[in-house]
């Protein structure tokens, strides 16, 4: 076990808080695990279509073209149910030192919308500027469930909107040609996006410290991010309710909710 894990919590987190807020550049890679506290249902939950059929069987460029309207059926429910969420402590206290700390940035897996949402509301709230929001926008490696991209010329459109998907015909339409919209997901099979990968990867590559939260470090690329910012010379800091790969390659890891490690250790200092 890593020598780090005999620590006692308090002085992990004090050596945390340190790496953390001496960073002038910060990379945040968050999974599942943070949005898990705002009750947003897992990918393999026992919900809905999910009982009768495996998400592989949904979630792929396959079953788009063989049945458009099951595919958007079952993300009109995941939409309904992840719309319902809102975020909580974790995502709260990320969105506020993403526009705080101008060196921090932000990489998440989850298409569930609720960084965005925290964004925006630390925006109002602390009245930032349009630079701070656009600089603080995190970096969606596997897309989000609120955006559709066209099937033909590839626009894309943010759409909070319930999904129609009782036929075809009602199906989201493209605003520009009238094709059929997906959502804007990487389904398996697909590959990430190359440019927000390059972002991500750039951002790794830079950063001093990799802050690792409630992901399982099992999904690749974005479990290689946190190796490539060690690789560069950077430091690698989990917070996760329990060990993962990443535990043997991090200098420190935090056992608990993101929700309520995140506000103790994310704070700026003035």
């Amino acid at each position: 076990m890593n020598d780090a894990l005999q620590m006692d919590d308090a002085r992990r987190m004090d050596d945390a808080r340190h790496l953390v807020g001496s960073a002038s550049r910060l990379l945040i890679l968050t999974g599942a695990g943070v949005s898990a506290e705002s009750g947003v249902p897992t990918f393999r939950g026992p919900d809905g279509l999910w009982k009768t059929r495996r998400p592989e069987e949904l979630a792929t460029p396959q079953a788009f073209q063989a049945d458009p309207r099951l595919v958007w059926e079952w993300y009109g429910l995941r939409r309904e149910r992840v719309g319902a969420c809102r975020p909580n402590p974790a995502h709260e206290a990320i969105a506020r030192l993403t526009l705080e700390k101008g060196g921090a940035r932000l990489v998440t897996q989850n298409v569930d919308g609720l960084h965005e949402l925290a964004l925006e509301e630390a925006v109002a709230e602390e009245c930032s500027s349009d630079e701070s929001r656009a600089r603080a926008a995190p970096i969606r490696l596997h897309g989000s469930l609120f955006w559709t991209r066209c099937t033909v010329c590839d626009h894309r459109t943010l759409d909070r909107h319930p999904v129609d998907a009782d036929s075809e015909a009602s199906l989201p339409r493209c605003p520009k040609c009238q094709a059929l919209l997906r959502p804007d997901v990487v389904w398996f099979g697909e590959e990430l996006d190359p440019e927000i990968l390059e972002s991500a990867m750039e951002a790794a590559d830079a950063a001093e410290v990799c802050l690792v939260v409630g992901t399982s470090a099992l999904v690749h690329p974005a479990a290689s991010l946190p190796l490539l910012t060690k690789e560069s010379g950077g430091v690698v800091v989990e917070v996760n309710t329990e060990p993962t790969p990443l535990t043997e390659v991090a200098q420190l890891s935090l056992r608990g909710r993101s929700g309520e490690v995140l506000p103790r250790l994310l704070t700026v200092e003035p």
